[in-house]
């Protein structure tokens, strides 16, 4: 099959790219050059890209914010005293280095809200990402498209996240499914013509246990009062027993709803529901 000319573009840059890693490597120590009395190799001009890289990368988090002038003001005193230490000038030497170890806490002080945007900067890098999956994010996307797509057509579902507590026994009275988490899976399990739409599903370690599994209903007086029909009671009574969380689409009213720890939260639209499973299953993920 013949390669797009992005394909082509990526490949060559991978190419490209490695082929200057291995030569960087095995030149690691390899003069370049001398200015004066400097010897300039290899390490010492990755080195200096490496902090121009992350320098760049401060003033474009920094940049049009408060934190931005206080960040110049803080490279202007390292700059004072490198000068100073290169001159030998003892005095200014000795205030600067006494005053370096307040720094570190000025810095973590003055720059908190930055910090916090450079640790999502980081997070949110692709890079970061593959190297260390998010756990469950793929997860969340599968489920509330599911979810969408079964409220749009009109369906009933009831889907259960496990949590810590086991669910051994309601999994014992339902049927083993044990398949990745798909939405396409998921609608065409509570397809109402499929023999295994009526009962919960079951997720677990991002897998799908177990389907057509029965849930303790709620005896909840509020129940009641909330006039909720068998799915939501459903839901409230396992989130009563266990720290699961349980995702509902109602056949009459096409509502989305869930249940955590004895409380339910209904009329919610796709973003409302995909914040509430990030926040309630995966945050400590």
């Amino acid at each position: 099959m013949a390669l797009s000319g992005r394909s082509m573009r990526l490949t060559l840059y991978w190419i490209l790219g490695l082929g200057v890693i291995s030569l960087t490597i095995v030149n690691w120590r390899l003069e370049l050059f001398k200015v004066a009395f400097l010897s300039i190799r290899i390490y010492d001009l990755v080195d200096i890209l490496a902090v121009s890289f992350v320098l760049f990368k401060l003033y474009q988090i920094f940049r049009g914010s408060r934190a931005a002038q206080m960040l110049v003001g803080m490279v202007i005193l390292i700059f004072l005293s490198i000068i100073v230490r290169f001159t030998e000038l003892t005095g200014m030497t000795w205030l600067l280095s006494n005053l370096s170890t307040v720094w570190v806490i000025a810095f973590v002080i003055l720059f908190q809200p930055e910090l916090r945007r450079i640790l999502i900067y980081v997070g949110q890098n692709p890079l970061i990402r593959f190297l260390f999956r998010v756990r469950g994010i793929h997860i969340i996307d599968e489920v509330v498209n599911a979810l969408v797509t079964i409220q749009h057509r009109g369906w009933g579902a009831l889907i259960v996240i496990q949590g810590d507590v086991g669910l051994r026994h309601i999994k014992e009275k339902g049927v083993q499914i044990n398949a990745q988490v798909t939405a396409d899976l998921l609608i065409s399990l509570f397809n109402p013509t499929s023999p295994l739409h009526d009962g919960a599903v079951i997720i677990h370690n991002d897998m799908i246990e177990n389907a057509k599994c029965i849930l303790p209903l709620s005896d909840e007086p509020a129940g009641s009062r909330m006039k909720l029909g068998t799915r939501h009671l459903a839901a409230l009574g396992l989130s009563e027993e266990s720290d699961a969380l349980i995702l509902v689409v109602s056949e009459e009213t096409h509502a989305m709803s869930y249940a955590f720890k004895g409380s339910m939260k209904r009329g919610l639209d796709d973003i409302q529901l995909r914040k509430a499973i990030q926040s309630l299953v995966y945050a400590q993920s």
